[in-house]
């Protein structure tokens, strides 16, 4: 039909081989034809179509060809809307696309017909990925919800198999094969599947083979078949030995599981991915190979264990229990009691202790129980009732030996704790033998450089032990031995010496106590420093307070005066004397009337101290010499106390001063009295100032008159605060009251008003009032209650300058009180001072003039000026009961005498 050479030998092949296909029943077998006349017509047709393609049909202005053809070449299923992506896919066959828009067009066709478009797709396309994946999942879909044993399910296993031909390193085709092949229940056939991937793939994709692997088998019920895959697997993974571990347990292969447990605690780079320690590690094992003994038989657990008996020694308890544990599974009862006992005898911790302790008595218990269950049920005989008896013996001696046990792991953790070998000697109270056994080991054990407690009180109760027993000369053995021990502190070698010679007096050996004494006190050929401790305290303790104190004692009870007084020379030779030591030597001296001597004993006492050890002294001294002497030699006492003034800081010197003065009182003259009572109230203390000037002010009275304390009162005033100064300015006006002086009175009120604060000091003004009532008139009462409006004006503006300050810091948000003492100030202090800020706030706002301020104008008329006293004064401040009015009224209470003054006397503003 076609016009010219080539068309029309074109034509004619493309008619020949599409009538050879369609008398072939070419949609039975589609393009993919093999086997000789198939081949050799699909050759052809493949043939004319290439040459219409290249002879460009589309420009040739043939469009009458074109039906004639698309009819030829219509397969059976297609459509005519099938034509534009056959003529597609015949321009380009190799393009996915096309193919892919076509597959999109027939999705919801029939389903022989997408399969069919899939081949010829794939036939083109066979290393396209995209076409193979969406195949497959098509073909999967289709026979979704079809009994596995449909044939349709083969022939997607062949497609797979068609399509790894090609995809062999694509993961995601195997794993959906597997998946789809698991999902067969075909067991044989998905591991040889798996096994296939896993050889396929490259190793870095095994991790997304394995997990489904080893679900899979897990999900099986072949144990061997799983351990034969997990073995394969932890050569890959070793770190994910735990899952294989818990897989081991959870289907009864203890052995194995052991085996894998103490590879990897053994291995000390495994890292655990449940985030288990290696000692938690170790405590599993532990537990699985003592509580399965007659499973676990591939590992020698006695070593084992053992050997974690040294890696982990702060929890040796836990690994204890778990080899007794094992023995007692096992059946081998007395081994578990021997490793018990070891246990018990080398545990260095109070908890460790306990737990192998408790479970030592619970096996005991249960041995107990045990034998009694089975004496009932096979009846009573004698051998089982001597057995029954030696158990519950056992059982109890264990019981009664738990407080010595628990002092033996006490001193293996410290075997320098002193408390505690004085514990286990009163374990063994009753036993001799043991309590010198004990009292030999602790002497020789401890060391007394490392000692916690004092060393010293081993041997003291040694010998103590002794000397209850009446073995005096072993009781001075233990003594002498314990002086001859290097220990740390001199305290201690004192102490030993006393106890020694205590001993003695017990017993009335005084002069070997007196001996021991100065044989402790003799200087050494070596002299030594007190706190020097790089010499032996043997060398030291001749410096000791506490050996001479005794030696002193013993001297003044049973020595001669001379000996007494030349131990207490000694002392204060040494320079070792305390004040009291000085005062007992004085006190020792003034007794034997040697009151001189005492006197420069006291000397020598103030020459060693300096203030304030010195007081005691001093005060002793002065008074001693007070009461020797008296006024006999006064320029001699007065030498003493401005000695003893000199440099006395102001805590002491109220006492010296007051005895200085009754001194002069007594003894001396009157004006020096005063001016020692002068000095003291500047000398003392601030807060004894004020009961200083009251015995002054007294003392002045008593000897001078009333009068001569005007002066001091000033003085008190002037120097003391306000609380204080307060209180003498109302004593100092009563007193000008009592004597008639109302105008000095009058103007000591005036004075003293300007620190009390009518808020506060209530009690100051109405003593004022009540005084101005007595003794006052109406003009007085005025000033007293202008004065009075005047102050509180004073304190109003101080408090509102203060309250304005304290809010604007509490308010600023640049900077808050918490901020410039951070941590010092806690939550409810700043709400407190916001508070008391906003209260002295709004009283501020109280305090505030409510109109303006009224002026009086120099040339005002009367009228005007009775016309603004009229007015309210809103400063004005009401005091209790009382209503002044603007009228010449006086004050309700007080009835006082009217009386016209001239009007000169007033005064007046000049008229216009």
């Amino acid at each position: 039909m076609l016009q010219g050479g080539l068309f029309k030998v074109t034509a004619q092949l493309l008619e020949l081989s599409l009538t050879l296909l369609v008398h072939l029943n070419l949609s039975s077998c589609g393009f993919m034809l093999q086997g000789g006349l198939f081949k050799v017509t699909a050759q052809l047709l493949e043939l004319s179509l290439t040459l219409l393609v290249h002879l460009n049909l589309s420009s040739c202005g043939s469009t009458s060809l074109l039906k004639p053809l698309a009819d030829l070449l219509k397969l059976p299923g297609q459509e005519d809307d099938d034509l534009p992506y056959e003529e597609e896919i015949i321009r380009n066959p190799y393009s996915v696309k096309c193919w892919m828009r076509y597959i999109e067009f027939k999705q919801n066709g029939a389903k022989s017909t997408l399969n069919m478009i899939y081949e010829r797709a794939l036939k083109e396309l066979p290393g396209s990925y995209k076409l193979w994946y969406n195949y497959l999942r098509e073909r999967r879909k289709q026979v979704k919800g079809k009994c596995i044993t449909d044939p349709a399910y083969e022939e997607v296993n062949n497609c797979h198999e068609r399509a790894l031909v090609f995809m062999h390193k694509m993961p995601r085709i195997w794993i959906d094969y597997c998946q789809f092949v698991v999902s067969q229940c075909k067991i044989t056939r998905s591991r040889r599947t798996f096994d296939r991937a896993l050889r396929a793939l490259p190793v870095t994709q095994h991790p997304r083979i394995w997990p489904m692997y080893l679900r899979f088998v897990h999900s099986l019920p072949l144990p061997e078949t799983a351990l034969r895959v997990y073995r394969r697997y932890l050569k890959l993974s070793p770190e994910n030995a735990e899952e294989y571990i818990d897989y081991l347990r959870s289907v009864g292969r203890l052995d194995e599981a052991a085996v894998r447990l103490a590879a990897i605690v053994n291995d000390e780079s495994f890292v655990s991915k449940e985030g288990k320690s290696n000692y938690q590690l170790w405590h599993e094992l532990c537990d699985l190979i003592s509580q399965n003994p007659d499973k676990v038989t591939s590992l020698n657990v006695g070593a084992i264990i053992r050997g974690g008996l040294t890696r982990f020694t702060d929890q040796l308890g836990k690994l204890w229990c778990s080899l007794a544990d094992y023995y007692i599974r096992s059946g081998h009862f007395e081994k578990a009691r021997d490793v018990y006992e070891e246990a018990i005898l080398t545990v260095v911790t109070v908890r460790d202790f306990t737990q192998v302790f408790d479970s030592y008595a619970q096996f005991e218990e249960s041995m107990i129980a045990a034998k009694m269950e089975t004496t009932a049920e096979m009846g009573q005989e004698e051998e089982d009732d001597i057995d029954l008896e030696l158990r519950l013996a056992r059982f109890e001696q264990l019981i009664a030996r738990r407080p010595l046990l628990l002092n033996s792991v006490l001193l293996r953790q410290n075997p320098h704790n002193v408390h505690e070998w004085h514990k286990r000697v009163k374990l063994y109270e009753g036993n001799p033998r043991q309590i010198i056994n004990t009292y030999t080991e602790a002497v020789q054990t401890v060391d007394p450089m490392k000692a916690t407690g004092k060393p010293h009180s081993l041997w003291v109760s040694f010998a103590k032990f002794y000397e209850e027993n009446e073995q005096l000369d072993d009781a001075r053995t233990i003594f002498e031995k314990a002086t001859k021990v290097n220990y740390k502190q001199v305290d201690d070698l004192a102490a030993v010496w006393c106890e020694y010679g205590e001993m003695e007096l017990r017993h009335e050996n005084y002069d070997q106590a007196l001996r021991i004494l100065r044989k402790a006190t003799a200087i050494p050929s070596k002299k030594a420093e007190y706190f020097d401790s790089s010499e032996p305290v043997q060398n030291r303790v001749y410096k000791s307070l506490k050996v001479w104190s005794m030696l002193a004692d013993l001297e003044e009870s049973l020595g001669t005066f001379q000996s007494t007084k030349a131990v207490y020379d000694r002392i204060i030779d040494l320079r070792i004397a305390t004040p009291q030591i000085v005062i007992n030597y004085a006190m020792f001296l003034e007794e034997h009337n040697y009151f001189e001597e005492s006197f420069k004993a006291y000397e020598r006492g103030i020459a060693l101290f300096k203030w304030p050890n010195v007081y005691d002294i001093w005060n002793t001294y002065l008074t001693k010499f007070i009461d020797r002497y008296g006024g006999k030699k006064l320029e001699r006492a007065r030498d003493l106390f401005e000695q003893a003034l000199d440099g006395c800081p102001a805590k002491f010197a109220k006492t010296i001063y007051l005895l200085y003065a009754k001194l002069e009182e007594e003894y001396g003259l009157a004006r020096h009295a005063m001016a020692v009572y002068e000095r003291a109230t500047q000398a003392v203390e601030t807060e004894e100032r004020h009961h200083m000037f009251n015995i002054y002010i007294k003392r002045a009275a008593e000897i001078y008159g009333v009068t001569y304390t005007r002066a001091i009162y000033q003085k008190a005033i002037e120097v003391l605060p306000d609380e204080h100064a307060r209180d003498m300015c109302m004593r100092f006006a009563d007193m000008e009251c009592k004597l008639g002086e109302i105008d000095r009175a009058r103007a000591i009120y005036s004075y003293c008003s300007q620190i009390c604060d009518p808020r506060v000091t209530a009690n100051f003004w109405q003593t004022w009032k009540e005084f101005e009532i007595r003794h006052g008139n109406e003009d007085t009462i005025r000033e007293m209650l202008r004065i009075k409006r005047s102050v509180q004006a004073t304190y109003n503006t101080q408090v509102n300058f203060m309250s304005s300050q304290m809010l604007k810091a509490s308010t600023s948000s640049t900077g808050t009180i918490s901020d410039l003492a951070p941590g010092q100030m806690g939550i409810d202090d700043m709400k407190m001072l916001e508070q008391k800020a906003q209260q002295l706030a709004a009283e501020a706002e109280q305090d505030k003039p409510k109109e303006k301020i009224l002026f009086v104008r120099s040339d005002a008329s009367r009228s005007e000026l009775a016309e603004l006293s009229k007015q309210a004064n809103p400063d004005e401040i009401n005091i209790d009961d009382e209503d002044e009015d603007d009228d010449d009224q006086g004050p309700d209470e007080v009835q006082l005498e009217q009386k016209s003054v001239p009007t000169a006397v007033f005064g007046g503003l000049k008229e216009d």
